[in-house]
């Protein structure tokens, strides 16, 4: 078991107070415990640019469990994640639903795997590939992507992950006005939402996209 860090714990409660999320103890201690590990392996993989603890709390933990209470289907892929984010904070707060966590980069895969051993999450799937050559073994609800591409991009490479009844959710920062009016034939924005993600600095949004 991590020893929890007793500062971010104040500061993730802290932050939290003006967030509409329901984080229960023991999910604030996993998610500090889950900044934790992210430093320790920092060092030698590289996993993310943020090096301070208190700022990974922030632009890493607070941006992805924003996306939460938007979540209302059981199975979800999270692409290019990286070292797992937004996919394993929004498995802490969602024991109920399944992400699969999908990245080309082996390291970061044996990191997530790690992580979720750590951490006991049962609802977590890493798996290192490329997207567009994923094929994925269950049925998909939807697409979360965090920083990973323009939304043409986006669809293009994940458009054979969900059928119609699936959702594409991608986490942006300024609404990008642009690449909504280029989206490719076949799609289409079904909602925008401005996220409020306290301590961030910067405007946050999530677009919905579905299969016409």
């Amino acid at each position: 078991m991590i020893a929890v860090d007793k500062t971010l714990l104040g500061l993730l409660d802290q932050h939290l107070q003006s967030m509409p999320l329901t984080v229960s103890d023991a999910q604030k201690v996993l998610l500090v415990n889950f900044v934790q590990l992210i430093d320790k392996w920092n060092k030698a993989f590289n996993l993310t640019s943020v090096r301070d603890p208190k700022d990974m709390l922030i632009k890493h933990i607070l941006d992805s469990i924003v996306v939460s209470p938007h979540l209302h289907k059981q199975h979800y892929i999270d692409v290019g994640t990286g070292p797992g984010l937004p996919g394993i904070p929004l498995a802490i707060l969602n024991p109920d639903k399944t992400f699969v966590l999908l990245d080309s980069l082996g390291k970061r895969v044996r990191f997530m795997k790690q992580a979720g051993y750590e951490l006991g999450l049962k609802n977590i799937v890493p798996v290192q590939s490329r997207v567009e050559q994923y094929q994925p073994e269950i049925e998909l609800d939807g697409v979360i992507s965090r920083a990973f591409a323009s939304l043409k991009d986006m669809l293009h490479w994940c458009q054979h992950l969900v059928d119609s009844q699936g959702t594409f959710l991608a986490l942006k920062g300024q609404l990008p006005q642009s690449e909504i009016s280029t989206l490719p034939d076949g799609f289409s924005v079904t909602e925008i939402t401005a996220l409020q993600v306290s301590g961030l600095e910067g405007e946050r949004h999530l677009i919905k996209i579905i299969k016409n």
